[in-house]
């Protein structure tokens, strides 16, 4: 097992990786829409974090020598699913098909407050 880390994304704030690298697969821990560089959520509305979030994930991947199209499995937590046309244009911003399997939930409440939180399982 290798843990991934960049500062290319937000920093775990919690005990816990931004990535996990194991058995051929990289788990990439849910992603908040957290800029790296700011600290704070991107601005812009659901869009631009969803956006933020999924730049993340795509940096994480990258110290794995991974892209975007290693993807295998993606979880989508929406604070409104409300929100949820609006992240699926976005999501097609950053996948081809064959597009990865996927799962989208309205949750209770996220950390921080965040109005999207994205996980992803990309295959070596």
């Amino acid at each position: 097992m290798k843990a991934l880390s960049t500062t290319k994304a937000p920093a775990a704030i919690g005990p816990y990786s931004q990535g996990i690298e194991a058995g051929g697969f990289v788990y990439v821990s849910g992603q908040l829409p957290i800029d790296p560089s700011t600290g704070e959520f991107a601005e812009g509305g659901i869009q631009a974090e969803a956006r933020q979030s999924l730049t993340n994930i795509r940096n994480i991947l990258a110290e794995a020598g991974l892209g975007m199209q290693n993807v295998v499995k993606v979880t989508v937590l929406l604070a409104d699913i409300k929100n949820f046309a609006a992240v699926n244009e976005v999501y097609a911003e950053f996948f081809e098909a064959p597009y990865p399997a996927r799962s989208a939930f309205a949750v209770a409440a996220l950390p921080k407050g965040a109005n999207i939180e994205i996980e992803a399982i990309a295959a070596k």
